[in-house]
């Protein structure tokens, strides 16, 4: 398996060649960056040549983006004017698929297999007009993704929009043969019904088209993003879900929430405790 980390564990930062240094140090070899402009300025030439050069120097692999959730205007995720692919307004759809646009063009300078996406933000609803938008965005942006070799990925979110169900529903009436899934784990255990049969419950729909996964804990209550074992998920049901996936190589990014306040532990105990919750993720997937 190989060790995937997501960026969004530093994303109110920039990418340094120290973070990165931590990161390989810590036993990974490949990368899921997360496009925000303070942290890695995709639209810039001399940041992706900058980047590429840290990579090489690591020896880490860029594997997937995660497309851009917002057009900053400061450092942090949440931040800015939110780009969806279910924008109604033309303007502003256009707008964020440009957006979009330019994060999949990294891979003309720095090649990566995936982008990672959610179909909306984190409160739409399933309005008609948001999934005819939805439609005419993603048919696009597969078109376009596919001339540089980069698969799209959707992933379910805790939106109506994001529900497993209403993503395979959505691939399979537009024929959108090209978009494939990111089945974040996390999210999953967040759903409705017994938290035994969450997970199975939201894998079922996304199985046959799942690309890549998302891996983080929770306790069941609100996304957290911990380390695997920290939370309530059971790993070895989780395991045995994930395993029934047709592609058996599939790529699992750990991607974790960075811990903050005064008594958080720094940035090297974080990656630590990454690393030592994938070796036990390791161990029982083996």
């Amino acid at each position: 398996m190989q060790r995937i980390l997501s960026t969004y564990l530093s994303v109110s930062r920039k990418l340094t060649p120290e973070f990165l240094a931590q990161v390989a140090e810590n036993g990974f070899t490949a990368l899921e960056i997360f496009c925000s402009r303070a942290h890695f300025d995709y639209s810039s030439k001399p940041d992706i040549q900058t980047l590429k050069g840290m990579l090489e120097h690591q020896k880490l692999q860029l594997v997937s983006l995660h497309a851009p959730t917002s057009k900053d205007a400061s450092a942090m995720r949440e931040s800015g004017i939110p780009l969806s692919v279910c924008e109604v307004e033309r303007v502003r759809r256009i707008e964020a698929m440009d957006e979009f646009k330019r994060a999949i063009d990294v891979a003309e300078e720095l090649p990566f297999s995936r982008m990672v996406l959610h179909m909306g933000g984190s409160r739409e609803t399933a309005d008609p007009r948001k999934r005819d938008a939805a439609f005419s965005t993603l048919e696009h942006l597969v078109l376009h993704a596919k001339h540089v070799g980069v698969t799209l990925c959707v992933e379910n979110t805790l939106s109506e929009l994001g529900q497993p169900e209403y993503l395979r529903a959505f691939v399979d009436e537009t024929r959108l043969t090209g978009l494939r899934f990111n089945f974040d784990i996390g999210h999953a255990f967040l759903g409705d019904g017994e938290e035994a049969e969450r997970i199975a419950k939201a894998f079922e729909p996304m199985r046959e088209l799942v690309a890549s996964v998302h891996l983080h804990d929770n306790h069941g209550e609100k996304d957290e993003h911990l380390p695997p074992y920290d939370g309530s998920i059971g790993w070895e049901h989780a395991i045995s879900v994930l395993n029934t996936a047709p592609e058996k190589n599939l790529p699992i990014t750990l991607e974790l929430k960075e811990k903050t306040g005064a008594d958080a532990p720094g940035m090297t105990e974080q990656l630590a405790a990454a690393r030592t919750a994938m070796d036990k993720f390791e161990k029982a997937w083996g």
